[in-house]
């Protein structure tokens, strides 16, 4: 990611800061860092401390707070709804909390550089590092072309739950049978609160193909199309059934920072100016704002196609990961609904 080289450059000095204190546990976090879960374990069995937790981002970290209970405490380090994570630099405190936790779940794709050097720069023995992207089974050859937004695909979503359900019971045995039931409770949620309304979405507004890979089922395509001002979407519409019209050079550029090239803005206004003829929705990324993305939405308005509004992390953060979801994909649809009743 853009941001890698100077993180390459300060993370000495951020280990060096965190290492004076890297024997303690510190509950204050940078500004960007939220903490969710318990410390209280009156009402837990088997094990009496819970498993500190360090979950890069707050996608990532509220499902495992939902699998770990009262037998986890996690600190999730991006959830600032005004920054963009893919431009987040770490801190000292991002380093003490990532040396001290047990259990530490990044995306990869470097998406989150910063936290895979302070893991690395920490070495602290015995802790477990959960990195999406292997899970999911993506090399790193694969990440200049393979969209990094990793949780908004359901199928790796569910291949992450997966792996973190396997890390708790590794690292704390005694309370299998807790972390079994919850991961049975969450795995009923994610599907009832937004995977179902996928599948209901596709339906209606998406295509019949489908791709396998390694024979499992990762995408459909041929449905409706829509447009979007960053990759994001990619996975969503996957999920879905939908067509990008998009230029994914454009989408990728953005989502790096960069601006596009002129030729694929050009592309893209052409489809916009088209209207609900060639378009039936914008969905717009709230945290990758930039000036030419302000530009295509002032086009779409124009020409009166629909805008709907995603973000990169868990808003409102008091939001469990599936109810923010739930109201993106509740967006879409009343986003694609609009075009079908006209207007």
């Amino acid at each position: 990611m853009k941001n890698s080289y100077v993180i390459a450059a300060v993370v000495v000095i951020i280990i060096l800061v965190a290492g004076v204190a890297v024997g303690l546990y510190i509950t204050s976090k940078s500004s960007t860092s939220t903490t969710v879960g318990t410390t209280d374990t009156s009402v837990a069995t088997g094990s009496s401390k819970p498993i500190q937790i360090v979950a890069a981002e707050n996608f990532w970290g509220s499902l495992v707070s939902q699998l770990a209970g009262v037998h986890g405490n996690v600190t999730s380090i991006v959830s600032d709804p005004n920054t963009d994570p893919h431009e987040y630099q770490s801190n000292p405190a991002d380093a003490i909390a990532i040396a001290n936790a047990q259990l530490v779940i990044i995306n990869g794709m470097d998406y989150d550089t910063w936290a895979s050097l302070l893991i690395n720069a920490s070495n602290t023995p015995g802790q477990v590092v959960l990195d999406a992207q292997q899970i999911v089974g993506l090399t790193d050859a694969q990440i200049a072309t393979v969209n990094p937004h990793l949780w908004y695909s359901p199928w790796y979503v569910n291949d992450t739950v997966h792996a973190m359900y396997n890390a708790l019971v590794k690292i704390d045995p005694t309370d299998t049978a807790y972390f079994t039931a919850n991961y049975a409770s969450l795995n009923a949620s994610l599907y009832q609160d937004y995977m179902q309304a996928e599948q209901q979405m596709r339906v209606h507004y998406g295509g019949n193909s489908s791709t396998v890979v390694g024979g499992v089922l990762r995408d459909y395509s041929g449905g409706v199309n829509i447009s979007a001002t960053e990759s994001i979407v990619q996975f969503l519409a996957n999920a879905t059934g939908l067509n990008i019209l998009t230029p994914v050079p454009f989408m990728f550029a953005v989502a790096e920072g960069n601006d596009p090239a002129p030729a694929d803005i050009a592309t893209f206004e052409q489809q916009l100016s088209l209207g609900n003829e060639s378009d039936s929705c914008l969905v717009y990324n709230i945290q990758t704002v930039m000036p030419v993305t302000q530009q295509m939405k002032v086009v779409a308005s124009q020409y009166e196609i629909p805008i709907t509004f995603v973000s990169e992390t868990v808003q409102p953060t008091y939001l469990t990961f599936q109810a923010w979801q739930e109201g993106e994909v509740a967006g879409l649809q009343n986003c694609l609904n609009s075009i079908a009743l006209g207007n």
